[in-house]
């Protein structure tokens, strides 16, 4: 049972490590790195690079936070069952 929940654990920690180095990644690279490609493109009148730098992290933590809920109930439902 311990072998189990330590196997549960260590997958809902990995997915938030995953979420987390995308969610800093595409704001970081996309508002920074490649501010003056991107900025090269409007999207609604302002610049891409700007965009993505001040809305885009905000939509990427929404999709996230979806994608984490639908991972998380298959990683339960995976569980729940006795799979690994």
């Amino acid at each position: 049972m311990k072998d189990r929940a330590n196997a549960y654990w260590k997958a809902n920690v990995s997915l938030i490590v995953k979420l987390l180095v995308v969610w800093f990644t595409v704001p970081f690279l996309g508002g920074i790195v490649f501010v003056d490609i991107l900025n090269q493109i409007n999207l609604g009148g302002y610049p891409l690079g700007f965009w993505v730098a001040q809305q885009g992290s905000i939509y990427m933590f929404v999709v996230i936070i979806f994608y984490y809920a639908k991972k998380m109930s298959d990683l339960d439902d995976e569980f729940a069952r006795g799979g690994n």
